[in-house]
């Protein structure tokens, strides 16, 4: 009874697993049911900006599943990175955007995260990156040179 249980066992998933390729070896898109988060990028550079400037981008997130997603919180790595994340549920279809926001007053690198966690059933836990460089806040003091002595 038992070789006879595993012997299906395997059978049965050698089946599914055969019927995940296409004919030509490629795998085949699966459609899963349920809320499915896709993100526009997972990056954004902001490149070399100016002390002060303004540091918010937007993400687009697009629920491709069948399901509302649902995003609970959005978490920034620091105090310094802060979301706004939407509120509502998104409809199957539909997109909305995450705003993130750096305090730009901070000088020199820097590489941040924010955490986006929903109901989504390919990635409850979504992470995406900001990063760039501020520059140094520009001196007001002038320099002045002392008159030349005779």
């Amino acid at each position: 009874m038992r070789k006879a249980l595993l012997s299906f066992g395997l059978a049965l998933m050698a089946l599914i697993g055969s019927t995940a390729m296409a004919q030509e070896g490629q795998p085949v898109a699966i459609q899963e049911n349920g809320p499915v988060i896709t993100v526009d990028k997972e990056l954004h550079d902001y490149g070399t900006i100016e002390n002060g400037s303004d540091g918010s981008c937007i993400f687009t997130v697009t629920n491709t599943g069948t399901a509302p997603l649902i995003i609970s919180t959005c978490k920034g790595s620091c105090g310094c990175t802060v979301p706004d994340c939407p509120k509502k549920p998104i409809a199957p279809g539909a997109s909305a955007e995450i705003k993130v926001t750096y305090d730009t007053k901070r000088t020199g690198p820097f590489n941040k995260s924010v955490t986006i966690t929903s109901n989504a059933v390919n990635a409850p836990s979504q992470r995406v990156k900001i990063k760039g460089v501020v520059k140094a806040k520009a001196s007001n003091s002038t320099i002045t040179t002392p008159p030349p002595t005779n």
